[in-house]
């Protein structure tokens, strides 16, 4: 391998062109686009036999079609001899099928793993899987990155006194902690249960001590803010004075930013792992660029230094 090459499909070309900026390089030139049928075509438009490929896709909307894409350029360079192939997925789509929790379900995420891997992938870096047990599930080394510090450095930039960190489910609360401990507060966990399949939550108990605190509630992902709304009214009306929502992955479905829109949420604050479109931008919506930690990730990688490193 001689030469790093940074590729990406439609997921999120602007993510791909942070990137390639931060490593001083220029995008990969390839063509990915679709017949009147919906039928996927991959052409990669450059020499890769023998080089180090980077192909940046993170599995969001439209997630079948961006899943697919993926698994279709992974063939297409694993048939042009690339020397290596990473899978660059910022966001880990059908994380959360990541289990057998009722009858007769599939544990979708060991799908993904394993269709990842049979289309050419020979490493996969991604940020803040649902669970870091889904490394598991995939037979080629996966390097899970952290936008932990980034989100705890907005924080600290605030200077907000007498603040609390709430992690949103039981789930979550190992980053929670890990919050706290960067940003030297307690923590308060909110113990909740999920109701059916269909994205509703019913926020049960808070446990910790809130009251006359600014809160910073944690989650991996917002995806149609139920739990981000129930966890704010929860927490004024438990007497925290504000709310900040921090989260890795903006994924801002169904009625997400109109329920954010009436929240009286201060500010949520979010990373640049999936595209948030002009019209989901609201006042209250900070996106932190994730270029730097996945470019600095790929250049350890493509180096043969430390990725664990960055982190202490």
């Amino acid at each position: 391998m001689d030469e790093l090459k940074v590729f990406s499909g439609n997921a999120h070309p602007e993510l791909a062109c942070s990137v390639c900026d931060y490593l001083g390089i220029s995008p990969g030139r390839i063509e990915v686009s679709q017949f009147s049928n919906e039928n996927i075509f991959v052409k990669v438009l450059e020499n890769v036999r023998s080089r180090d490929v980077f192909i940046i896709q993170p599995i969001s909307s439209p997630v079948n079609n961006n899943l697919v894409e993926l698994f279709i350029m992974l063939d297409a360079f694993w048939r042009a001899s690339a020397g290596r192939i990473t899978a660059v997925v910022p966001y880990y789509g059908y994380a959360r099928t990541d289990k057998k929790d009722q009858p007769r379900v599939p544990i979708t995420a060991r799908l993904i793993a394993d269709l990842i891997t049979t289309s050419g992938a020979n490493r996969v870096l991604t940020v803040d899987l649902h669970a870091g047990q889904i490394q598991g599930f995939f037979n080629v080394p996966v390097d899970e990155l952290a936008a932990l510090p980034l989100l705890a450095q907005h924080i600290r930039k605030k200077n907000l006194e007498n603040i609390v960190v709430v992690a949103t489910d039981i789930g979550i609360s190992k980053r929670a902690r890990d919050m706290a401990a960067r940003l030297n507060a307690p923590l308060a966990i909110i113990e909740k249960r999920r109701v059916g399949n269909n994205d509703l939550s019913e926020t049960l108990n808070i446990i910790g001590d809130v009251s006359g605190k600014i809160a910073v509630a944690v989650d991996d992902e917002i995806d149609t803010a139920g739990s981000l709304v129930n966890a704010v009214d929860a927490l004024l009306e438990a007497g925290a004075t504000e709310v900040y929502s921090c989260a890795t992955h903006p994924i801002f479905s169904g009625k997400a930013i109109e329920r954010i829109a009436n929240s009286p949420v201060k500010e949520v604050i979010v990373a640049q792992t999936v595209p948030v479109p002009a019209h989901k931008k609201l006042d209250k919506i900070t996106v932190l660029p994730i270029a730097p930690l996945l470019g600095e990730a790929i250049h350890r990688i493509h180096t043969g230094l430390s990725v664990g490193a960055m982190f202490e």
